[in-house]
């Protein structure tokens, strides 16, 4: 009897230990390859899993919770436990096929930890928890399965809770639209309904949610910002602060039938990613969304190349034409287009946009937008042949337009026909568009039924050799790795804004822009402005509010592999050389100094030569800035050729004062930059040879 009572207590402390195993009592930790960032991750006393991040043993994401709820079946939330978990360790080093570094390393530590519910259904989550060193993601994956096979999310709650009322900036969680101006504010303090601006499709349904990336400064100086990356077969993540005003909730754009995300396993959602800086400039330089993408599917990228371009497109923001032929001021002219051949020829531009070239724009935003356009019919007064055939014989191209207005069924059945036409005339790239409200009716530009979507016309696109300059977008994250045809997007409020009904940029947008949007990815922002004063075409008057070398600047700063000289031919005349001298590809970038809403100085090396590039750029404040020469390589000399505000220049009163200044320069020596207040500076370090 005794030795029974023995094997008793025996058998209930190894089934004590071993439940504790499994359970609530463990604790998971995964450290960062430099140490600074500590993951923990437990399950609750009612089994439910949280995880936890911390900087140099400072907290930066307090207790934060994972959940779903699903449509016609239980929320998988609570009663879990622990049945194994692995942990590993990579480090390479892989080459971009463009970019603004060459080279990319991919050095981080992973925890994949396997959940199972205690009692029936029984189904099996994984969480992989990644930790760089400069940031965390984590994912959620689903296995194939009984219990859990085809499925609707109508809700994922993945919880970023805040360790105080952290400054940040940002725009509404719009379904449709990401063009907005950001604002600066206090977590606590972020409503939508302070955006009163009516844009052709947009729809904030929350009025405490911001969109991602979201970008926040802590108490002790530390920068932080949420985003996603690997967007794939899902609806696109929002942010919902929760009451407490502390708490961050992932909340997805819904379907028509306001599920969210319907799947059928096995099943991955996009990584969730919290960048961690200690300087704001070190957010820009993260890499961790291109690391956290799939490498380049596409076997031959030699058609895959980084260009600057021209169009038949801010004449139509001026008003001077139109995208419609019946408006008697048709832009999209043969006529025309051979002068923009003419220039770009002259000037070294490869591509030539033209908008409004094909049939449909009469009634393109009408009720009956399907079916409106086609995609292959020119308008009569637009030769395709004869200019495709003078554009190919002065060596430069045309680049597509597919403007869609929202009509996405009209397209996806025209899309094979349409990429067909562009290889046929020898095309090597378009322009998307998704003006206006969804056609199918209720279905959003970020909810998954679009993210596939915009999926589609990449992947198309990627098997007809044409590369993609998206508008109206999915946000950028990081697919450009795994697809690199998908070269920029616009989502954003770009330079357009910058017409005279436009409403206008302030100058500090573009200090910002850097630090947030691009956080995800190249931007399409059409720069190169020249022509400041546009009186004649806006009665009372208007002026783009920035310097001259501002628009210069935008150049570097704002990156893209396909920059756009977007003013009018005849507005270049006489003025610098700057856009015709600047990459647009890089070996290697580096962000020299900067503060959100201030000022920003990045410079960057050309891939294919020896040539560094600045760009700095300050808000409605002048300033001066230092900077060291320590980028430029120590066996070389160079030439700077510098364009530089006026003494007079000033957003406001006189934005296009400035001067050229030339000087020998070499590795290691201070610079003085004067940046006018709406100002900026562009500097070729020009190698000698």
């Amino acid at each position: 009897m005794r030795y029974s009572f023995q094997l008793f207590c025996f058998l209930w402390i190894i089934l004590f230990l071993t439940s504790g195993c499994n359970h609530k009592s463990e604790k998971l930790e995964l450290i960062s390859p430099n140490q600074k960032l500590i993951l923990s991750f437990a399950l609750d006393q009612n089994g439910k899993p949280y995880y936890q991040l911390s900087h140099q043993s400072q907290p930066i994401l307090e207790k934060s919770y994972l959940s779903f709820s699903f449509k016609d079946q239980p929320a998988l939330a609570e009663n879990l436990i622990i049945t194994s978990s692995e942990q590993d360790e990579k480090q390479e080093t892989w080459e971009t096929v463009w970019g603004e570094q060459k080279t990319i390393e991919d050095h981080h530590r992973s925890l994949k930890i396997f959940l199972e519910e205690k009692e029936e259904p029984k189904r099996k989550w994984e969480i992989t928890f990644k930790l760089f060193d400069d940031g965390m993601a984590l994912r959620h994956h689903f296995p194939d399965q009984e219990n859990l096979q085809e499925f609707a999310i109508t809700d994922e709650r993945t919880e970023f809770k805040l360790t105080g009322d952290h400054t940040c900036w940002w725009i509404p969680a719009d379904y449709d639209s990401y063009e907005y101006l950001f604002t600066e504010s206090k977590i606590s303090e972020v409503d939508s309904s302070l955006y009163n601006v009516r844009l052709l499709a947009n729809t904030i349904m929350e009025k405490h949610a911001v969109n991602t990336p979201l970008t926040m400064k802590t108490g002790e100086g530390i920068y932080l910002s949420i985003h996603e990356a690997n967007l794939t077969d899902y609806a696109g993540m929002t942010l919902r602060i929760e009451d407490d005003k502390r708490t961050l909730t992932s909340s997805l754009v819904p379907a028509p039938d306001r599920t969210k995300v319907k799947g059928k396993t096995p099943f991955s959602t996009p990584w969730r990613t919290v960048i961690v800086a200690e300087k704001a400039t070190d957010l820009v330089e993260s890499t961790m969304i291109l690391n956290l993408n799939e490498p380049n599917k596409i076997t031959d990228i030699s058609w895959i190349k980084p260009e600057k371009y021209i169009g038949i497109w801010w004449e139509m923001h001026l008003g001077k034409s139109s995208w419609d032929m019946a408006s008697g001021k048709h832009g999209a002219t043969t006529e025309n287009a051979f002068k923009y051949i003419d220039f770009a020829a002259e000037h070294g531009f490869k591509g030539i946009l033209i908008e409004g070239w094909n049939t449909g724009w009469e009634h393109w935003l009408g009720p009956d937008r399907e079916d409106n356009f086609d995609f292959v019919t020119p308008y009569p007064d637009f030769d395709i042949e004869k200019i495709t055939a003078y554009a190919q014989e002065k060596g430069v191209h045309l680049i597509g337009h597919h403007e869609t207005a929202g009509a996405v069924n009209t397209y996806e059945k025209h899309l094979d026909h349409a990429l067909d036409f562009l290889n046929k005339y020898h095309i090597p790239a378009v322009k998307t568009g998704y003006v206006g409200t969804i056609f199918p009716k209720g279905e959003y530009h970020h909810g998954q039924w679009m993210v596939n979507h915009y999926r589609r016309v990449v992947t198309k696109a990627a098997a007809k050799k044409v590369m993609i300059l998206a508008h109206e977008p999915i946000k950028p994250t990081g697919i450009r790795r795994t697809y690199p045809n998908m070269m920029a997007r616009e989502g954003l409020r770009g330079s357009e804004f910058n017409s005279p009904g436009g409403g206008g940029l302030k100058p500090e947008h573009l200090t910002i822009i850097p630090f947030t949007r691009m956080l995800g990815g190249p931007i399409d922002y059409t720069p190169g402005i020249f022509k400041l004063n546009l009186d004649e075409y806006k009665e009372g008057g208007y002026s783009v509010p920035t310097t001259l070398t501002y628009q210069l600047a935008e150049y570097i700063v704002v990156y893209g592999p396909m920059q756009m000289a977007s003013d009018l031919p005849e507005h270049y005349e006489g003025h610098p050389q700057f856009i015709k001298d600047v990459a647009v590809d890089w070996e290697k970038s580096i962000v020299l100094n900067g503060e959100i809403g201030e000022y920003i100085t990045i410079v960057r090396k050309d891939r294919h030569s020896y040539d560094w590039f600045l760009g700095s750029l300050t808000d409605e404040n002048a300033r001066e800035i230092t900077i060291e020469t320590t980028f430029l390589d120590p066996d070389l000399s160079y030439e700077a050729i510098i364009y530089a505000d006026g003494e007079e220049a000033d957003f406001e009163k006189n934005n296009s004062d400035y001067r050229i200044e030339r000087k020998d320069i070499s590795h290691n020596q201070q610079l003085n930059i004067r940046l006018a207040r709406g100002g900026g500076q562009a500097i070729h370090f020009k190698a000698k040879q």
